[in-house]
């Protein structure tokens, strides 16, 4: 049971094992997605059919008396579940003999929820993982069956990190999976509670910038919350097109370091300097961060730089937070 390209790789990771067949796949019914509103298969399905499976199934609802009827048919001995989206009821959780297995992606019992990844960037974590558990009733509570850990570089972007823990996420189910079907599995270990923290699901209005927060908080929310949300600001008034918000995605910063004594008297998110490369030095609640990549509403994504051609912002302007 999956949905993102995470689900996807984490497949591809069990079908490479002989000892294990895949009797079907369950995913979320197609959406529209893009500018033109196409109804796409989910990454998982859309792997799912290449490979030549051809027992998927789609349903709203999987806890409805028509899927239990088809994972009873199926007759699972132990159910995958990769970043599904819905919530499994007891039934489910009862009906395969080895249980329902998760791959959740950072050190259980730390950020159950649904956002782990961006928590652990957003945080300052220097490391994180994936966790491999037999499911339970609660939010990510189950018993751990097996853990990798995977480094948090200081580039590292919600994307890169999403990417790098699939692999290592389906490596680990693989072998999981291996182990308890040859019985050689050592015994779940179970969580402690206390010690859970929870990373909640994000909307895309958290991705707005807050200037007077300190440099460093806003750095880490940057990378963390690309691709998606996406860390955002608004232009000067005067920038604001027709029809058009002013939103201005930051796609990549960097710490400009010290400020001079008479920019610290600057409001957070004033424009402070431009730079000897034509970037925009902004005013942080302590020091300040310079723009590399950003992309402005309707268009493409551009260097910071080649922005600020197109739309001359000057220094002592403010980026607004609405």
């Amino acid at each position: 049971m999956g949905s993102s390209a995470a689900s996807a790789t984490c497949l591809e990771a069990i079908l490479k094992v002989s000892c294990l067949e895949v009797v079907g796949v369950v995913t979320p019914p197609d959406r529209p997605v893009g500018r033109g509103k196409m109804v796409m298969p989910c990454p998982c399905k859309a792997y799912a059919s290449s490979r030549g499976i051809s027992e998927i199934i789609t349903p709203d609802n999987v806890n409805s008396e028509q899927s239990m009827a088809q994972l009873k048919a199926w007759s699972p001995d132990a159910i995958v579940v990769v970043a599904f989206g819905q919530f499994l009821k007891k039934p489910i959780l009862d009906l395969p003999p080895l249980g329902c297995i998760n791959c959740h992606f950072s050190l259980l019992p730390k950020y159950r929820g649904a956002a782990p990844v961006v928590a652990a960037i957003a945080a300052g974590d220097r490391l994180t993982g994936v966790t491999v558990m037999k499911m339970g009733i609660g939010m990510d509570d189950g018993p751990i069956m097996m853990q990798r850990y995977e480094p948090i570089c200081s580039d590292t972007t919600g994307g890169m990190l999403m990417d790098e823990l699939a692999i290592a996420g389906g490596v680990a189910l693989a072998k999981a999976l291996k182990l308890l079907n040859d019985g050689q599995l050592p015994p779940p270990v179970m969580q402690n509670d206390e010690d859970a923290t929870f990373a909640y699901k994000l909307k895309k209005s958290d991705g707005l910038i807050d200037w007077a927060s300190p440099v460093l908080v806003i750095d880490r929310k940057i990378r963390a919350y690309s691709p998606w949300p996406g860390s955002f600001t608004f232009l000067p008034e005067r920038f604001r097109r027709k029809g058009n918000s002013g939103r201005l995605v930051v796609l990549k910063a960097e710490m400009a370091g010290r400020i001079a004594p008479e920019q610290r008297d600057a409001d957070p998110g004033t424009v402070i300097a431009i730079d000897d490369k034509g970037r925009p030095v902004v005013r942080c609640g302590d020091t300040a961060l310079r723009l590399l990549v950003v992309k402005p509403e309707g268009s493409s994504e551009m260097p910071a730089a080649a922005f600020l051609r197109g739309r001359p912002i000057t220094v002592g302007e403010k980026l607004l937070d609405c």
